[in-house]
């Protein structure tokens, strides 16, 4: 959940309480994996607020606006299965480090360009008022950038995901997810934002030379990882040298089809996420135009995220444990139904900014159950691909979610409705589409069946060993 209106897919977190997890000790690798990621999450909390009012800058079209998130999600619909084969093929570090030092070049070049195109954009203070530069080639470098960018960043959280299996023992999952979860948020979401709102007053291209840099201490830090994380595979199942690409995307589609609790949560979790990206495709307008906020103001909704998140990363498995599992994850959907409900009708900015944490903080609860729930129960041979297409089905949603938000705002203004009507449509629609998607869940995300395949994963993994 990285974006600031949080997406349901996240790295977190534990799924029994502390007194279970709290002996468990973490190596110096996982804090290592610890430390570069929280340096890496606060640039990407940094680029969060100063992409979007960049973007604002250069164009006020609802769809062109759009169209700059759905490029950083096309890689997630189109990439997503190959990086799952890639992941259960090579050595996962070293398929980290390339990610983030791509990163850190691509921004280093985003800022340079972004740099030499300054005097082109109005003042970052003007942008509220709708000042914008008509600059197409900056635009067009945002899209580029955002697609290269989300490249790297499927092969990047593939790997990150399916590594920690390896480096800390089961029994820890729960609780080396929690801490990642726990700073991610608070760097991301809390810290990166207002730090970005503060850059991006003093230059544009600021903020995205200070991502550059927290990509190269990233990819430093995985770089000293110690460890051979390559797929350990029986000598009669060596991976042959020609990669049947087909074949093995196959085999990871196949298993995760066939279990009946995977396949719906995979298929609930895409069309979340799909309406979370409706909603965030002109949130920089919606804020801008219906809740008249400035870059600092914009960056506090930001932290809304962070607030929920880290309130959630404390209390969600407390609230899991004496719930249920299936009980939590109904939450979350009617969370999200009350809270998008909410937003559409706001008219001042403290009222979203309490709707933004009140999701996040229920949408902890669906991450508490099934990422360490994936890592428990996916066999590690067959863990990066599919694990792969269960994000394809969650994240490969969203450019078709935001591609929409952005068409549905420009085609409901072509057809004669206002533009403050138009910017609340995508909120009132997904409140609508969360309630029929908790009829569709309810019967299939019970407790029981979680907990049942919970406990069939440990058993299997425990009987490998």
């Amino acid at each position: 959940m990285s974006e600031t209106v949080p997406e349901v897919e996240g790295d977190a977190v534990a799924t029994e309480g502390p007194e279970q997890v709290g002996k468990v000790k973490l190596g110096l690798n996982y804090w290592k994996l610890w430390t570069s990621s929280v340096i890496s999450n606060l640039g990407d909390g940094v680029t969060m607020i100063a992409l979007p009012w960049l973007a604002s800058a250069v164009t006020r079209n609802a769809f062109l606006i759009a169209l700059i998130a759905v490029a950083s999600r096309i890689p997630w619909l189109v990439f997503t299965l190959p990086a799952g084969v890639i992941t259960d093929r090579v050595d996962r570090r070293k398929l980290m480090w390339w990610s983030q030092t791509f990163r850190a070049v691509l921004m280093f070049f985003a800022a340079g360009a972004v740099w030499y195109y300054q005097s082109s954009l109005p003042d970052p203070g003007e942008v509220q008022e709708g000042a914008v530069s008509d600059n197409m080639v900056i635009y067009g470098l945002i899209v580029a950038v955002s697609l290269l960018y989300g490249f790297a960043e499927v092969l990047y959280d593939n790997s990150a995901q399916t590594i920690l299996p390896a480096m800390v023992e089961h029994d820890g999952l729960e609780k080396a997810n929690s801490r990642l979860w726990g700073a991610e948020m608070v760097t991301n979401s809390f810290i990166g934002p207002p730090l970005g709102s503060v850059l991006i007053a003093v230059a544009f291209a600021l903020p995205f030379f200070f991502d550059a840099g927290t990509f190269v201490l990233a990819a430093a830090l995985i770089f000293f990882l110690t460890g051979d994380y390559r797929v350990k595979r029986d000598a009669e199942d060596e991976a042959p040298e020609k990669v049947d690409w087909w074949g093995e995307i196959k085999e990871g589609v196949v298993w995760l089809w066939a279990h009946p609790l995977l396949r719906p949560m995979a298929i609930i979790l895409g069309i979340m996420n799909a309406l979370g990206s409706v909603t965030f495709a002109t949130l920089v307008l919606f804020a801008q135009e219906s809740l008249n906020v400035d870059a600092y103001t914009f960056a506090i909704l930001g932290m809304a995220g962070a607030v929920g998140g880290i309130l959630g990363s404390v209390t969600a498995p407390k609230i899991s444990k004496a719930l249920g599992s299936g009980t939590s994850l109904y939450l979350t959907l009617i969370a999200a139904a009350v809270t998008n409900l909410v937003i559409g009708f706001a008219t001042h900015w403290s009222l979203v900014f309490a709707m933004f944490a009140v999701f996040s903080f229920s949408a902890v609860l669906w991450n508490v159950i099934t990422v360490s729930l994936r890592q428990t129960i996916i066999p590690d041979h067959l863990l990066g691909r599919v694990n792969s297409v269960y994000r394809f089905f969650a994240w490969g949603m969203m450019p078709i979610g935001l591609a929409f938000g952005g068409l549905l705002v420009t085609g409901l203004e072509a057809a004669g409705a206002s533009r403050d009507l138009a910017l609340r449509s995508p909120w009132w629609l997904a409140a609508g589409a969360y309630v029929l998607l908790f009829i569709y869940a309810a019967p299939r995300l019970t407790t029981a069946k979680i907990e049942a395949a919970r406990a069939e994963g440990v058993a299997v993994k425990e009987a490998e060993h």
